[in-house]
């Protein structure tokens, strides 16, 4: 199915629960790139290797191009999101209770952004979106099983995948460089920080795009009277406009966040940090790569985690990290409880 640009500035100025639907995800999209986008360049804020402002500007300018490069590749991820949850019958209630999932991602990411806490979107996402599916069908009706669980995987793979590929990827540039003179190879580590960083920012946006531009299809979908059935061509002035937005996001910047996973969970050297970088970055282009969809933000702080593992599991902070768990543990009944009562408060007052 195509979706033409110029139906849908058509149906903006007509449609007005497409307006809303389309600012919200837009809305969504904006606080992606700014409280989760910082965790891509992290590590190579806190060990100097590149100042904030500059890492800021570099992330906004590879998370565009990561939704543009792997959406052109791969559609798979959002295609996923999209067939995740049943809005189908009644359309107008199907808009209204999508828009209710939005507002309560960006009230749950907002919420963790000003506590200076690294959400998972992708949690956040699918637990608002199936929490309003369940408020629109009043059961488990509206949400499908074998996807749902596709995304859990995913979810589960990121955590685990993270942790490991941190520590071998560490081990990996300890045993390559463990006969150099650590004062030459400084300046190296410093330069393949940035470009570590560069690179979990440009997977940030291949993964985190894509979610997000499944969430606008099923919306576009629904104003325009249809229900999300199988593949979509997702049109390249929406994939711009949603880089666009997400790099917006990311200039805003997430100082807090930037803070509690690069400096206070584990102090790491610059070889650290470009291990880590690495690690989470080459897990997160298997992942797209397959159609997975992952969490950008476990994948990284559990590849931080790994990495201050090789020192020994004592150089973790693990009051930091009770704390991130916490949160992730706490964003599916949290977010999903926001989004089924946003639905039905959303549906009775329109």
């Amino acid at each position: 199915m195509e979706l033409n640009f110029t139906w849908f500035l058509n149906q903006l100025i007509t449609s007005p629960v497409l307006l809303i639907t389309v600012i919200l995800t837009m809305g969504v999209i904006f606080v992606n790139g700014w409280t989760d986008a910082p965790n891509a360049i992290a590590t190579c804020v806190a060990t100097r290797a590149i100042t904030a402002g500059k890492a800021v500007f570099m992330a906004a300018v590879f998370n565009l191009l990561g939704v543009l490069v792997m959406t052109l590749l791969n559609t798979t991820v959002a295609t996923t999101i999209a067939n995740m949850v049943d809005f189908s019958g009644n359309n107008h209630d199907a808009v209204i209770a999508l828009c209710a999932a939005l507002f309560a991602i960006i009230i749950w990411a907002v919420a963790a952004w000003y506590f200076g806490i690294p959400t998972s979107e992708s949690h956040a996402l699918i637990a608002g979106l199936s929490g309003a599916a369940i408020a629109l069908h009043n059961g488990l009706s509206g949400i499908n099983g074998s996807e749902w669980m596709k995304v859990i995987y995913g979810l589960v793979l990121s955590t685990v995948l993270g942790f490991v590929a941190g520590y071998i990827f560490t081990r990996l540039t300890m045993f390559t460089f463990r006969k150099a003179d650590r004062r030459k190879t400084g300046p190296f580590f410093k330069k393949a920080q940035i470009f570590g960083g560069g690179a979990m920012a440009f997977m940030h946006g291949a993964q985190d795009g894509q979610k997000f531009m499944g969430v606008l299809i099923l919306g576009v979908l629904l104003a325009k009277g249809s229900n999300f059935q199988g593949e979509v061509n997702i049109p390249m002035w929406m994939i711009i406009l949603c880089s666009l937005v997400m790099s917006i996001g990311t200039s805003v910047g997430g100082y807090k966040i930037i803070k509690a996973v690069g400096m206070d969970m584990v102090k790491l050297e610059t070889y650290q940090g470009f291990s880590a970088d690495i690690a989470a970055a080459a897990c997160l282009l298997l992942s797209s790569i397959f159609g997975i969809p992952v969490s950008t933000t476990h994948m990284k702080t559990t590849a931080i985690m790994g990495v201050g593992a090789t020192k020994r599991l004592s150089a973790v902070n693990f009051g930091v990290v009770k704390d991130m768990v916490l949160t992730w543990i706490l964003t599916f009944p949290g977010c999903g409880i926001i989004g089924y009562v946003m639905a039905k408060l959303f549906m009775y007052i329109f």
